[in-house]
């Protein structure tokens, strides 16, 4: 059995860690990747909400004849940036939780 004097310590790093989760989840909001593709002709910049900040085509991605190609760089761009802030906010997340047993999956 649990005894008080482990519980209120439990829930005092439990409230301690959703604080520190808050505080990550605000900064992940104001950070951004920004991802380029076809040699630079396609930038995007995402901030940690996947929401785009910025997209950027050069003329020379732009080919009437071709739009599929430009469609398929901006497609490629877009997930490239999703994938990066999915590995930022992971990156943070193990920060937060180091040293933590946690069980698979609950973070």
């Amino acid at each position: 059995m649990f005894n008080q004097g482990n519980m209120a310590g439990m829930m005092k790093k439990v409230q301690k860690m959703q604080a520190d989760m808050k505080k990550m989840q605000d900064e992940l909001k104001k950070k951004t990747v920004e991802v380029s593709v076809g040699g630079g002709v396609v930038k995007v910049v995402m901030n940690g909400e996947k929401q785009m900040q910025s997209l950027v085509i050069d003329k020379a991605a732009v080919d009437p004849d071709d739009v599929e190609m430009l469609q398929d760089l901006i497609l490629s761009a877009v997930n490239q940036a999703m994938v990066k802030v999915d590995e930022m906010m992971a990156s943070e997340m193990n920060k937060l939780t180091s040293g933590l047993k946690l069980p698979p999956g609950l973070f």
